[in-house]
């Protein structure tokens, strides 16, 4: 079913972005593994038309939530308003009361306001005026940044980069793929007539195969000694937490089914590895003096951490 519902959504999205499909499965991937998706890339390579592609292929509530520097933590969770009718205060909801929330150029909020957005990510609950109000699922926050521009921008934080289960860069597209992209925007946008294709109910039932997919105990050690080298790396200032190995694990499984098998295999955690660790490790200052770059010392740890050989009918 994963694997069905994911391609049918991969399919749509691919009628408006280009020559992205990899990273298109990836995205689906992180909705599935119920992660939220950070998009870091230079401006234009289309990071929020994949979120909105997104959110229309999927039947879900969806809200954009632009970044600026004025921006306020009520100005994202809602605030309490007094009813003259009522004499009492009435809770009015923010844009991140919805099942698809994108945070549009999250760097340009300021600390303040990206904490607003801690509860939500982490619990899929928000805290106003004293209530806790939940949040209809599936809650799935994508937000874009741009690297480039450091003027007027707040780098986002350790804590609020490690609830993001993935950071992905989407890249320019090639020339012909840039070609048919020109010709596909020559009378309209193909986003203004694109389908909703899988529902709600649909992406609940995908994370909750994507939960019963089989981890192997080798598996589960595999991972855990993953996470444990890049605490333990000569090059890197501040490893993995438990939350990047439980991360490691559900992404893992959310590749597996995607691609339509029941069991997690330990290529499945090495392709996992760099999207899931690249944005939640810290390198040394003098490891980057040395031009020690953070992908090729993931690929390090990789590389140092022997695979387990899996029994015979773990085989594809």
């Amino acid at each position: 079913m994963v694997a069905a519902v994911g391609g049918r959504i991969v399919d749509n999205i691919e009628k408006v972005i280009v020559g992205k499909h990899d990273e298109i499965v990836l995205a689906v991937t992180v909705c599935f593994a119920e992660g939220h998706l950070l998009l870091e890339d230079v401006p234009g390579v289309a990071k929020t038309m994949l979120a909105r592609a997104l959110a229309r292929s999927i039947g879900c509530s969806f809200k954009r939530i632009q970044c600026t520097p004025d921006l306020l933590p009520n100005d994202i969770t809602g605030s309490s308003i007094f009813n003259p009718k009522t004499t009492d205060f009435e809770f009015r909801p923010g844009p991140i009361f919805a099942q698809i929330v994108l945070a549009d150029e999250i760097n340009r909020a300021t600390p303040r306001a990206q904490a607003a957005l801690l509860e939500a990510m982490a619990e899929r609950k928000v805290t106003s005026d004293g209530n806790k109000y939940e949040l209809e699922p599936p809650f799935f926050l994508i937000a874009t940044q741009n690297p480039v521009d450091h003027e007027g921008t707040f780098p986002l934080p350790e804590a609020q980069l490690d609830r993001f289960l993935v950071r992905l860069s989407l890249g320019y597209p090639q020339l012909e793929q840039e070609v048919s992209m020109l010709q596909r925007l020559q009378l309209q946008h193909p986003i203004e007539t694109l389908e909703t294709v899988a529902s709600a109910e649909d992406i609940l039932e995908c994370q909750k195969a994507v939960r019963e997919v089989y981890v192997d105990e080798k598996v589960c050690r595999y991972i855990t000694q993953i996470i444990r080298a890049t605490r333990e790396h000569y090059d890197i200032l501040l490893g993995g937490s438990p939350r990047a190995s439980m991360a490691l694990l559900r992404f893992a499984q959310s590749l597996s089914a995607i691609q339509g098998f029941n069991f997690v295999l330990p290529d499945d955690v090495k392709q996992a590895a760099p999207y899931v660790l690249g944005h939640r490790l810290i390198l040394r200052p003098e490891s980057r003096l040395r031009k020690k770059t953070l992908p090729a010392v993931v690929n390090e740890v990789l590389d140092g951490v022997p695979v387990p050989q899996m029994p015979a009918q773990f085989v594809r």
